[in-house]
Formats: structure tokens, C-alpha cells, sequence
């Protein structure tokens, strides 16, 4: 592989497998390890400092810490605190959250763009071992610094709209993709990161989320998958995905099914072609031609998501990297 590989986990893995999960990816060479940060899920800067306990190489992202849920002056004390201790591992990456979850914990997400911008700005002055002053819409920090000093931690921003892709390009360190895309989406993402780069005179490292499953059976390859890539495909904002991969999906339809939990109607929907084009799936031979084409784009990273156990990440370094 040209580009890096990196995994994500949900933090709904069992601790036996999360555990298990972090130690294949460091003895195989693995670039990051992203954790999410999913309201009602595993805590992710806890599982950080766990994961990075009990490896030795492999890097960590706080993957989409939310503004709205952690001010950004918690999450980037936490990334520095973990970067003390382990220099060079930790990456700090914001994100807007999950709608849905968010709502359930009284939260509203509202000026996104607004408030990811400041949250880069607040991070970055910390991070710097600067005295923060800023005054913002949503936030203002001043007078205060970090009390053990700079420390060389990465912004990432995850992004999906097209002036969030130009904020990365233009503010951020790196770029996460959102996942469930097809080859055809990233390429088009990639140019709006691109757009903000330019703008900005920089360079920043572009990293996507890819669910990937392998088997020697096809089919039950893609049927792991069927249910998880139906459940983000099925929102209206995935259309121009679809529709630049040239895949046909009934949304509506789908999204009443997942309503009515009727997932034969899903398994139904979310058919083969769907899979296909927008995961890296099936046997592994077919599973390393699909990672050449999403490395084709330009990316940096293939951050493989979707996996609950160590033996399907086995089977995934099997087929991409030869481990």
C-alpha cells in the first residue's frame, strides 16, 4: 500500500476485543488507531490513554471530539496530557457530532461551521504553549495557557459539507472523510479540501473512513456490512454520493425499513452493487482491488472502519497489507 492504513473503532467493541483489536494494529504496523466519540458509547480519551498504555507504535486520534458536547479547551487539555506522556502519538480531531445523539443528550448543534473554526483557533494557541485570547461567537477563552507547555499534537477536522472540506484545507492539520463513500465522492471531497488548501497556501494530510470487510465468501463479506452502510446511506445528504457512484438506492425506502426495523427489506435494498461501491468488501483479493482504488484519489490514509473483532481485522491486514 501506498497510502497509510489506520482502523477505527466504535466504542461499542467488546473490551476483550477493543484490547485485542489495538494490539494487532500495533504489532502489524498500523498507522492510527481512531476512536470515535459517540455520545453513550465508550469514552474515548479513557480508551486512549488505555490503548496507548498498552502499545507501543501506533498513533491515537480523539477521532470527532464535538464542540458541542466537550468544550475544546477539555478535549485539547486531554490530547496534550495524553502527548506528554506518549510524544508524537496523539492526534486531536473535531468534528460537529452526531445529530441524533446529541438531541438525545439536550444538546443543539447549531452554527457548525462557526464553531469548528474557533475550536481549530482555540486548540491551536494552546497547543502552541500560547496565552489564549480569543474572543468568538460561541466561544471566548482568554489569559489562559497550557501549564505544562507546547505540545506537537495534529488538528484534524472531520468534514463532509463543502464549506467544512475548505475549512480543513484552510485551518486544519488534516482531513477525515466521512465514511460510506464511493472512490467518485472522496475525489470530488478532495478537491473542496484542496480549494481551502489553496486559498491558504498549505498542505494538509487527508485521511477517510472506509468500512471494509473480508471473508473467502463473498457474500458473507458484504452481508456484515449490509445493515451498517444502509443505516448512513439512507440519509437525504448521501444523494450526491450516490449518485456520482453511479448507485441506485431507494432511500425512502430504506429509510422506512430501518423505521419498521424490517431488515430483510434492507438486506433487500442494500443489494451487492450497493455494498460494492461504497466499501471495500467481499473476498480478499477483491477487497485489496477495491483499496487500490480508494488510495487512487489521493488519499494519505484508508482509515478501515466496520470491524468488531480482532480476527476480522486479521482478515482485512491479510488481504491489504500481506500480515
Amino acid at each position: 500500500m501506498r497510502s497509510r492504513f489506520g482502523i477505527s473503532l466504535e466504542g461499542n467493541e467488546a473490551l476483550d476485543e477493543l484490547r485485542d483489536m489495538a494490539r494487532l494494529a500495533d504489532e502489524s504496523g498500523a498507522s492510527t488507531i481512531w476512536l470515535a466519540s459517540h455520545l453513550f458509547q465508550r469514552e474515548p480519551i479513557a480508551t486512549a490513554a488505555m490503548v496507548l498504555s498498552r502499545s507501543k507504535t501506533v498513533k491515537i486520534a480523539l477521532m470527532a471530539m464535538s464542540p458541542y458536547s466537550v468544550h475544546p479547551v477539555y478535549s485539547t487539555m486531554a490530547a496534550a496530557t495524553l502527548n506528554e506522556q506518549f510524544p508524537g502519538r496523539v492526534i486531536l480531531c473535531f468534528g460537529a457530532g452526531a445529530p441524533r445523539d446529541l438531541e438525545a443528550a439536550g444538546l443543539k448543534a447549531d452554527h457548525p461551521l462557526g464553531t469548528l473554526r474557533e475550536s481549530i483557533d482555540i486548540a491551536r494557541s494552546l497547543l502552541s504553549g500560547e496565552v489564549v485570547a480569543h474572543v468568538g461567537e460561541r466561544f471566548k477563552v482568554s489569559g489562559r495557557r497550557l501549564s505544562f507547555g507546547a505540545q506537537d499534537v495534529p488538528i484534524f477536522l472531520a468534514a463532509s459539507g463543502p464549506q467544512m472540506l475548505e475549512l480543513a484545507g484552510a485551518a486544519a492539520d488534516g482531513v477525515l472523510l466521512s465514511a460510506a463513500t464511493s472512490p467518485a465522492f472522496l475525489r470530488w471531497t478532495l478537491e473542496l479540501v484542496r480549494k481551502g488548501e489553496s486559498k491558504a497556501g498549505r498542505t494538509i494530510k487527508k485521511s477517510a473512513l472506509v468500512y471494509v470487510s473480508a471473508d473467502r465468501s463473498e457474500t458473507a463479506a458484504r452481508d456484515r456490512l449490509r445493515r451498517t452502510l444502509g443505516f448512513i446511506l439512507r440519509g437525504q445528504h448521501h444523494a450526491r454520493n450516490l449518485e456520482m457512484a453511479g448507485t441506485t438506492l431507494d432511500q425512502a425506502a430504506l429509510a422506512a425499513a430501518y423505521a419498521r426495523e424490517d431488515w430483510d427489506a434492507v438486506s433487500r435494498l442494500v443489494d451487492d452493487n450497493v455494498v460494492r461501491r461504497h466499501s471495500a468488501s467481499g473476498t480478499p483479493e477483491q477487497v485489496a482491488a477495491a483499496f487500490q482504488a480508494y488510495e487512487d484519489v489521493g488519499l494519505d490514509e484508508i482509515v478501515s472502519a466496520g470491524m468488531t473483532t480482532s480476527a476480522q481485522l486479521a482478515d482485512v491486514f491479510n488481504s491489504v497489507m500481506g500480515k
